[in-house]
């Protein structure tokens, strides 16, 4: 067994971060950002979300279908659609479905706005419908890292209205994890606290590997390491709550 060192601030980085009105995004995040599509070389993501949409869109053959609409935003950015959407649609609508500056995952680099292709889209609200093209990348999207963040009936918990465009990359095997659990990210943060480190882990069959998941409290951590297997790939990310979440793969023998 070796360990990696962490600090606090790690617990505000990663591709797990929760993002929402009661957990705003660190200010000092700085994502490494490339465009998502060399179409649309101002639409920006975080460089492994980018290459995963990428990969998604090239699967599907949907480069003509598919548009991104919204990817990276500064805050400076998101503070303009915020008080432009508050003067022109008002305050129950803006509240609905633009997050308030430094509490939008816009920010992140991480979520990405995506629409139909048509003459007109709609910036705010693009349309993606439930069915076709669309239909199909919603149903893959998981396999790619991404999950569908605002779904129906979950707004109580999201704190956002349902926004059929607005997805977000998570990693693998996370969003398959959430698709199958059928979980908002919300949901699947505390989830995963049910699975420490020093109890039973959540596995996952990916195939030709296996994913081995589970939580570390940031309180429990004595000497700012996290333990994990020698020589094994694994990823951590921070929840932006209380705490890391680990990512073990191992080959199939």
């Amino acid at each position: 067994m070796k360990t990696v060192a962490v600090e606090k601030a790690n617990i505000r980085q990663g591709s797990l971060i929760l993002i929402n009105r009661k957990h705003p995004i660190c200010e000092k995040l700085e994502p490494e950002l490339v465009p998502v599509d060399s179409g649309y070389p101002e639409i920006l993501l975080e460089q492994k979300a980018a290459a995963m949409y990428a990969q998604l869109i090239q699967s599907l053959q949907a480069g003509g279908q598919i548009v991104p609409v919204s990817g990276y935003r500064s805050l400076q950015e998101q503070e303009k659609i915020y008080a432009e959407s508050m003067r022109e649609n008002g305050e129950d609508f803006t509240r609905k479905f633009v997050a308030y500056p430094n509490h939008s995952e816009h920010q992140s680099g991480l979520a990405i706005d995506v629409g139909e292709n048509r003459a007109e889209i709609d910036f705010i609200r693009p349309d993606f419908p439930y069915t076709g093209i669309c239909q199909a990348f919603r149903q893959r999207a998981a396999q790619f890292g991404f999950i569908e963040r605002y779904p129906k009936g979950k707004e109580a918990i999201t704190g956002i209205a349902h926004e059929p465009w607005h997805f977000r990359y998570v990693g693998c095997p996370h969003a398959e994890l959430m698709q199958r659990e059928q979980l908002t990210l919300e949901e699947y943060t505390e989830y995963l606290k049910d699975f420490p480190y020093g109890g039973k882990h959540l596995h996952f069959d990916a195939g030709r590997h296996t994913a081995e998941i589970y939580y570390v409290r940031e309180s429990a951590l004595s000497s700012g390491t996290i333990p994990i297997p020698d020589d094994t790939p694994c990823e951590v990310s921070g929840n932006n709550v209380d705490g890391f979440v680990v990512t073990v793969w191992r080959s199939k023998k």
